[in-house]
């Protein structure tokens, strides 16, 4: 008799491995329907993706170069694989494998690796602690397509959605931050302003129901509470493209607005990115950064990404043995 077979799959966002695979990763993110579903957008979504690709690829390409030529997404998110597999060993056998949305290892070749190995039972675990339709949303959406082109009997599939308020996952903040902090002058750390940045999304999806800004605040409410850091606190945005409105406060106009106040030290929280990619080690720390000591903020800094901090691998074991007594 068979033994069941069991994994789980990391979602998570991806990003280009070279430089020359930035304008295809563009391609691919703005090809998602997800991102593009404008009415009948079926009709023009490739060539807009393909147009928008090559106008942005120049700049985007020149981001990643300084940060070491390529997105560091993947080996991270392996390393998170491995730390959650060994977690998890403690008390089921189980796989964990990494899906990328836009860019490889591509969710379809992943939907076929477990079609080829007769996986019996799948948890997806996306590695985004709080749902929108554009991360998590879009990342089970095309597992649930590659599986449909390939077979009418795939595995059992269980869907992990959002663990914005998981204790351990708030024990990790908390943690990286003290890491943060303990970095500032001890005369200093008074004068530090905590500012937790979210990537942005679209208002059109909050008018929609989108969950997403619910629980960013949920999470920033816990942390906050839990952490007790008696210490100037704010909440914003980042990573907006395009013209349509997006959540606010921006990132910028946060940093712009205490800098204007006489703020001097500022430490900027990525509360919804678990790893470091673009948007930390580019976007945070270098651009942010500089437009910072630009207007007039002396210390700046960024808390440490939380990547295999014990708390977070933690917690992520937990949801997923939740899921699976479910």
């Amino acid at each position: 008799m068979r033994t069941e077979t069991k994994a789980v799959v990391l979602l998570q966002l991806g990003g280009p491995d070279s430089l020359s695979s930035v304008q295809p990763f563009l391609y691919n993110l703005f090809c998602d329907p997800d991102i593009i579903d404008l009415p009948g957008a079926f009709l023009f979504r490739k060539p807009l993706a393909s147009f928008i690709a090559k106008r942005r690829a120049t700049k985007v390409a020149e981001n990643y170069r300084k940060i070491g030529g390529r997105s560091p997404i993947l080996k991270l998110t392996i390393r998170q694989a491995a730390a959650l597999q060994l977690e998890l060993h403690k008390v089921m056998d189980v796989r964990v494998l990494v899906a990328m949305r836009y860019w490889h290892p591509m969710t379809e070749e992943v939907v076929d690796q477990v079609l080829k190995e007769k996986i019996d039972d799948v948890i997806l675990l996306p590695l985004y602690p709080q749902y929108s339709k554009s991360t998590s949303g879009s990342s089970v959406n095309e597992w649930n397509r590659a599986l449909r082109r390939r077979s009418t009997s795939g595995p059992t599939v269980k869907i992990v959605e959002e663990y914005c308020e998981h204790p351990k996952y708030i024990s990790a903040l908390i943690r990286n931050i003290g890491i943060a902090l303990r970095r500032v002058p001890q005369g200093d750390r008074a004068k530090v302003h905590l500012v937790f940045s979210a990537h942005g999304t679209p208002m059109r999806l909050v008018r929609e129901g989108d969950p997403y800004q619910q629980q960013i605040m949920r999470t920033y409410n816990a942390v906050v509470r839990e952490g007790n850091f008696g210490l100037m606190h704010h909440l914003c945005y980042q990573s907006k493209v395009g013209p349509q409105k997006w959540l606010e406060p921006s990132l910028t106009e946060t940093i712009e607005r205490l800098g204007a106040t006489g703020v001097s030290h500022v430490i900027v929280i990525p509360i919804a990115f678990v790893s470091d990619h673009s948007e930390t080690l580019y976007e945070i720390n270098m651009e942010v950064r500089r437009h910072a000591l630009e207007h007039g903020i002396t210390y700046y800094d960024m808390m440490p990404a939380l990547h295999t901090a014990p708390p977070f691998i933690e917690a992520l074991a937990d949801v997923v043995l939740r899921k699976a007594r479910t």
